[in-house]
This record gives C-alpha cells, structure tokens and sequence, in this order.
C-alpha cells in the first residue's frame, strides 16, 4: 500500500470523484455564497441574486435573509432611504419598514409626515412646504403567497440603484414606505416547509407533493388568522403594531400584493362591484387611472390580466378598503399561483407558471405604481385633503350623531372607545337628558329614544367620519350582492351595545384619550376600576363582581389560575342596596382562607389588572333573591379544557379558539391533534371543544362512541359551527337538521329547474347568508346565557337550520320571526331561518354536549359574543 501524505491523498480523491460525476478542468465554480459575516454596508449595492448567492425565483427566501439584504440596501443608500423596525410577530420575527425618498425629502421626513397630517386635519398648524404625495406598499400579508416578498427585493434594488434614473425621478415626487413582509410568521412557515420537500429538480407537476402544502398552510399568522382581514379590527399583534404607524402617515396610494389560483392570470384594478357607496368618485378614478398605467405594461409584454372581476371594494376589513375609508386609494394586486405554486407549476392549459414569471409580474406593478403617483402626485393631495374637508364639513350620510348607552354595559364601552382612538375617531359625552328621533339598534326601528348625560357620542363632524359611517351605519348599502365577504359589521351589534342613529348633531363634552369615565345607574364609576380603593374598617365578607364581558371571562380566568375558590349566582339577588344579575361572580372569603392576608390583594389587583370593578360587602345576607350561601349559588371548578386541531378542522377556526385562550383569557389550553385524537386518554379533560370543521374523518364510528362516553362520565362538549353539523343526526344526541322541502317546493313550481346557466351564481345567492347579523332570541335563565339581556346579535355566515332541540335539551337560542337585523340575506334563507335553532345544550349522562351553530368568536371581532363561550367553558 503506497504511504500517501494527507494533502496526496485528498487529491486522489478529488480526481476520482471529477472522473465518477463525468466532470474535467473546465467545470464551472459554485455559485458564491453570501458572507453570513459580513455588515450591511460592506462592499459595494449588490443584486438580490449577488447577495444571496441565487437568481431571484430559484428558491424562497427565508424571513431573516429577505431582512439581511433589506438591511444591505438600506445602509447603501443612507442618503435616501431610513430603516425602521416597527414591531415583533407572536414568534417574535422582526417587522420592519423602509421610508424612500429623495435626499431633500429623506432630510425633512418628519416634516413631510406632519403636513401630511394637516392635510387630514388631524394636526394642528399651516403646512410647511411642498407635499409629496406618499405611497404605502405591503407585500406578503398571506404568508404562502410568497412571491411577493421575493419580487420586493427587485424593486428596493431599483429604488437604490442611481444608475436607474427613471425610478429615481419618482422619487422627486414621492415618499415612498415599504413593508417588505407583513406576516413573516406565516411566510417562513410556507417557505421552510417548500425548501425542505422541493425536488433537487423542479417538478411542475401538480401531483407532487410540493405543491401539496399541509395543514394548516402558511396563509395565516401564528394564531392562523387572515391579517388581510383583520385591518378594521386589529385583534392581531401584527395588525396593531403596523396600524399604528400608518395612522401616523396616512398614505395617499396603499398597495397590496396578493396571489389567487395557479391557473388565473393576474388581476389589477379597477375593482369589481360592489363598490362601497362611500367611496369618492375621485377614489373610483383613480382605480381606471392606475389600471391604465398597469395595463400599458402588461399589453407591452404580452401578460393576460382581468381587472373589474372579483374583488369588490365593500367591506372595510381588507387592505384596499380599510385604506381607502382613510382617504387613500386602495388597491389589491392579485398574482396567479400561491402556495400551490411553488418553484414551476404545470397549469391546466398546458403552460408552466414560473417563480420567476411571478416575481416579474409583481415587480412590474409596483414600479407602474409608483410611477401612476409620481406623476399625478399633485392630484393625490389635493384629493386627499379634500376628502378629510368634507369629512369634516359636510359629512356623508343621513346620520350626524351615533350614541352608546353609557349605562348598558360600561365595560363594553370602555373597549369600544380603545378601538375608536386606536383608530383616531373622536368622541365624546352627551352634556345632558333628551328625548330624540333615532335609529334603535336594538329594535332595528326609527323611535324615540332616550339620551342619557355620559352616553358617549361620535359625531360626524370630524376627520375620520367616513370611517365612522362604514363602522356605525345600520345598513351598508349594497349595489350588487355578489360580494367576497361579510355584508354586515356595525359596531354597536358587534359590541353587542345598546345604540341610536341621529340625524341631528348633539353637543357633547369632548374627552382625551383613554380618560373615558362612565357611570352606571348605581352611581358608582364602572369604568375607573382602581380596587384598591376599596377599603373599610372590616375586612368584607365577600367580592362580588358582575358578569357582563370579555373582561369577567378573563378575571375569572386570573383568578381559578391563582387557586381562588369562586361562585356563581343562578339567581338574581340583591344585597347592600345594589342589584346583581345571574352570572354574578361571588369571591367569599369562605374556603379561601389558606390565602389568608394575601386573599383581599389578590383580589382587588386581579380586578384592576381585567379591568374589573368589584364590590365588597360585609355580609353574606341578601334583601330580595338567594343569600350568598344559598342552594342558587354553586361553586365553579378550574376545568381542564382542550381544544381539536389538525388536518379535518378549519385552521382559522381552531385559531380563534386558541387565540380566545391565549391572548383574550389568558387560561391555559391543551391542543389535541386529529392525527392522535382517537389514543387520547379523555378522562384527563374536562372540556373539549371542537372547532368547525369537517368530523367524518376525524371522528369514527368507534372515536365518537369514546367521547359520549366520556360526555356521560361527566365531560362537556362544545361543538362550533361544522362540528355541530357532523352531531347533528347522530344517534343518542338530540340535534337535528330540517328536513329538506324540496320535493314539495318542486311540486309547487314544477318549472323551477329551468334556470339559465349565467344566472347559476347568481341563483345561488338566494339561499345563502353572506354574513349578516340576526336577533337571537335568549333564555337569559341559562347559563350558557348569563350576562345577556332577552337578545343576542348574532353575526350568522351560513343557515343554521336545525329544529328546536326536544325534551332532554335546551333550546338557549333561537331564531324566531322577523329576527333579521343587517346585512344580505337571501329571500329562501330568511323564509328558512324562522323557527331555527341556533345555540343550546343537551344532557347526556352527566355531562353536556354544548351545540353552537353559529361561532361567537368570528374573527375575534365579533365581541358580544364571547361572553357566551366564556359561558360554555367555565359558567355550565
């Protein structure tokens, strides 16, 4: 054997290894990697493909590489660009923004955004120079739609690069700020799963599993909810954080970068019908003009496009109408492809959609744009200061004046004016007692209706006032019901408040942010919840706090999570001159004396902490109703409570449900996978919930049998929405769906089968519920109903048409006649929905299935509905 030297030896094998691969001396050397290394101004501007090591297209980035070369472009044009992180995800991702502008601009930056503000009339003093209109550009809000993240790499480059003159001169013009990825969570969810299973070799085809991409899909956010629909609510962390800084600029253009189906070919504007009838005819405008200047670009390379189909401007949860109720124009860029895209996607018409034609398509409507704004900037402002004008001056709409019942539940209040100044809406309080003409939300009828001194007021009179009336309007009008979403979201139904519409304007008594004080006919100050105040000479008998919100759900939750023992009344009671509702929560120091010292602290700084006002009494005898020892009042456990996710149930869904938990309560849950739910020992739970979905898979004949069992063991089932559906007929449970009346509806009209085939869409709206809100008629006498007057508005996205629970369960909520208060509805559905079932319990051994037909925790906005399923969890 030959005595080779290390350095020999290597060599050999080299060799051996070029002559096995078929490789010689002219082999091309690898690609050069990215310096992990190196500082963000090191070197000279680099190309996307020169920083990271590939031509854009060839892979997904990941999250923390798409910021290195954000970084790099940044700190190589300090002269006109500003780097900016704006917040953190739930996983604790940088979010961050660039601000491009020219030398003289990026000097005056803040300048610009304050005169921006005057502009809107939401700063004070004179506009100090010339305006440049501002253009806000968000990529990547849904995290498999990829591409647009990767094509924003493009297009920063060509905002740095001097040598790119023609996208300089916009700049002259513009402040241009950049989101470069909105929900990363999501992004790195979809491009970490894409990069581990793609072929070494593109595969187009469909039917490789790259472009299968599992449960729950990176779509979403940590808690899997859609940041594209959550601008008007802001219930996410992401949403919050970068809602707060576009308040402080209000952009004139906000763009936002989508993708749809593999096989569509790109969408721009103008929008589809229905428009939102608030919406300018300038905004409407604008949608041909910036259409136009995409369209040039498209027709010059030959791209297919559609504009004017789809995607409508109506509801204000999306990132082209929230903007524009804000006074910008609103746009959405649709990109075929998505998560089922991949790297190369072979299409049914026989073509293969690249990555890179992607990327090109996205990068082509950002600069067109940019380019739309540039050169029509001084229509942009002028516009836009018009628009705040007459928000100001002359309002739209025929109601000046939408009013909260201070009194009906001060809680709630207090959360719905921290949602209107987070959204820069003024209020105010009504300075005294009158009689008006208004709308009663509550009765959906033009009445007289009593206005109380502190009931809070939002007058049309202000800035934001087209906002308010996309808010507050009873009805939005719908000039065509062929919508993409929801149809209805006023707030007072959706903070389940007691409202009034006026025609009229009303002074009021303004009020600073967060200062808001109101009074409850007790005379005591609901809203200024410092417990600590609460002192007397003898330590109290007991706490009593009433059970009306969120805000009791989460006290409670902070105080079973400390070992306090609690109670709850089933009946009304009076006591010390005050009167307590069912719900009533009763903190006795009775069984609670191993806290000793620490019981009355713990209460009272618990309370403070939710919000929560608590009433100390001294002794447990009451004046009318049970005493606080009395047979009506039972203890409440510390249940163990999990929840069912994983492939078969709806991953929006299931996210409410664990962000309801997690960052509403603030109370512990156990997630279960369907993929193992049939080996999970139940015994160790006390509640299971099953969010919508669909069960046939999940729950087999022999898994369903173990969870009745464990429901007659004592356990307690709360089924939402497509759950309810799979019990619905099962045996030993008592839900039950309508029976069909097809057969008798055919014999009726025996023609009706006689449609045309363009009318198919159409047609089918007739039976549908396109989210709209109904009047639940309540058993306020059950649990599951505490807190809640003799109604409930429910925000209904599909029929709920089952029969009335029979003997054995209890019908809680239900739909009667004439239940219908806002939204679009179909004639069939409206007709079907009378005599409806819609939420209840049924006992089964002796534990409970809890039936919910309609889920009170849509999108974590709807918020009068939570306390219902605080109910079902912890109150049954």
């Amino acid at each position: 054997m030959k005595n080779y030297t290390l350095r020999a030896l290597a060599s050999v094998l080299l060799v051996s290894l070029l002559t096995c691969f078929g490789a010689s001396a002219q082999t091309p050397a690898p690609a050069a990697f990215p310096n992990p290394l190196a500082g963000p101004a090191d070197g000279p501007l680099q190309t996307p493909a020169q920083f990271l090591g590939y031509e854009l297209g060839a892979r997904f980035t990941p999250h923390a590489e798409l910021l290195r070369y954000v970084a790099h472009i940044a700190a190589h044009s300090p002269d006109r660009m500003k780097l900016e992180r704006y917040g953190s995800t739930y996983e604790n991702r940088p979010l961050e923004l660039v601000y491009i502008a020219s030398a003289a601009n990026l000097t005056r930056l803040d300048d610009i955004r304050r005169d921006n503000l005057r502009l809107a009339g939401l700063e004070t003093g004179a506009v100090k120079g010339a305006t440049p209109a501002v253009v806000w550009l968000s990529y990547n809000v849904h995290g498999n739609e990829a591409v647009s993240s990767e094509a924003v790499m493009q297009v920063l480059y060509d905002l740095a690069n001097p040598a790119n003159t023609t996208v300089q001169s916009y700049l002259q013009n513009l402040v241009v700020i950049v989101d470069p990825c909105v929900n990363p969570d999501g992004r790195d969810r979809y491009a970490q799963w894409y990069n581990r299973v793609a072929n070494r070799q593109t595969n187009a085809s469909p039917l490789s599993w790259e472009h299968r991409e599992p449960w729950p899909g990176g779509r979403y956010n940590h808690y899997y909810f859609d940041l594209n629909r959550d601008w008007a609510w802001q219930t996410q962390q992401e949403s919050r954080q970068r809602i707060a800084v576009y308040n402080q600029w209000l952009p004139q253009v906000h763009a936002d970068f989508h993708e749809m189906g593999p096989n569509n070919p790109y969408y721009f504007s103008p929008a589809a019908k229905p428009f939102h009838a608030d919406l300018t005819a300038w905004q409407r405008q604008f949608q041909d003009i910036i259409g136009d200047y995409n369209r040039r670009v498209f027709d010059k390379n030959n791209w297919l496009y559609f504009t004017r189909e789809t995607y409508d401007l109506f509801a204000p949860f999306y990132g082209d109408t929230w903007p524009s109720f804000n006074g910008a124009i609103g746009v959405t860029y649709e990109q075929g492809g998505g998560g089922v895209a991949g790297i190369a996607y072979a299409k049914t018409d026989g073509d293969t959609l690249t990555l890179s034609q992607r990327i090109e398509h996205h990068h082509a409507t950002s600069l067109a744009t940019l380019q739309a704004a540039a050169e029509r900037h001084q229509d942009l402002t002028r516009e836009f200061r018009k628009f705040y004008d007459d928000a100001r001056t002359k309002p739209k709409g025929e109601y000046k004046s939408y009013v909260l019942a201070g009194s009906s539940d001060p809680g709630q209040v207090r959360a719905l004016t921290q949602y209107l100044d987070r959204q820069q809406i003024s209020y105010g309080f009504a300075t005294k007692r009158s009689r008006q003409a208004g709308y009663s939300y509550a009765t959906g009828q033009t009445e007289t209706v009593q206005i109380e001194p502190q009931d809070v007021v939002i007058s049309m009179y202000q800035p934001k006032s087209t906002l308010v009336k996309v808010l507050f309007e009873p009805q939005a009008q719908l000039e065509d019901s062929l919508t993409y979403d929801l149809t209805a979201w006023s707030l007072p139904y959706a903070f389940g408040l007691n409202g009034y519409a006026l025609k009229n304007q009303l002074s009021v008594n303004s009020v600073a942010s967060g200062q808001l004080s109101v009074v409850s006919p007790s005379g005591k100050n609901n809203l200024t919840t410092n417990n600590q105040q609460l002192t007397t000479n003898n330590a109290p008998y007991a706490y009593l706090a009433r059970w009306n919100n969120l805000q009791d759900v989460r006290f409670l939750s902070r105080l079973l999570q400390q070992g306090v023992k609690l109670r709850v009344a089933e009946e009304p009671f009076e006591t010390e001159g005050q009167k307590y509702g069912r719900g009533t929560l009763i903190i006795a120091r009775t069984g609670n004396e191993r806290l000793g010292a620490r019981f009355d602290q713990l209460v009272r700084a618990q309370a403070d902490s939710a919000g929560v006002l608590v009433q100390a009494v001294q002794s447990g005898l009451s004046t009318s109703g049970g005493d606080l020892g009395s047979r009506s009042v039972r203890p409440l456990a510390t249940p163990n409570v999990a929840v069912l996710a994983g492939p078969g149930v709806d991953a929006t869904a299931f996210g409410e449900v664990w962000h309801f938990f997690e960052q509403q309560v603030g109370y512990p849950v156990t997630v279960l996978g369907t993929d193992y739910f049939s080996g999970v020992p139940l015994s160790k739970f006390d509640v299971l919930i099953l969010p919508d979905g669909r069960y046939d898979d999940i729950m087999t004949e022999r898994t369903l049998a173990a969870v009745k069992t464990w429901v007659r063991g004592g356990g307690r089932l709360i089924a939402l929405e497509g759950a309810s559906r799979f019990l619905a007929g099962q045996k030993d449970l008592l839900l039950k769906a309508k029976p069909s009346d097809s057969t008798a509806a055919s014999k009726k009209a025996p023609y009706a089968a006689l449609r045309r085939y363009a009318d198919a869409e159409r047609d089918g709206i007739n039976g549908r519920v396109q989210g709209s809100v109904f009047r639940v008629q309540l058993d306020n006498t059950h649990p599951l109903a505490f807190g809640y007057g003799n109604t409930y508005f429910a925000l209904l996205r599909e029929a709920p048409n089952y029969t009335f629970l029979p003997e054995g369960g209890w019908n809680v909520g239900v739909l009667k006649k004439n239940s219908y208060a806002s939204g679009f509805a179909g004639r069939k559905t409206r007709t079907g929905l009378t005599d409806s079932f819609v939420l209840g319990t049924q006992d089964l051994g002796r534990g409970q299935i809890v039936y919910l037909a309609d889920n009170p925790l849509f999108r974590a906005f709807w918020q009068g509905g939570k306390l219902l399923f605080g109910n079902a969890v912890f109150i049954l």
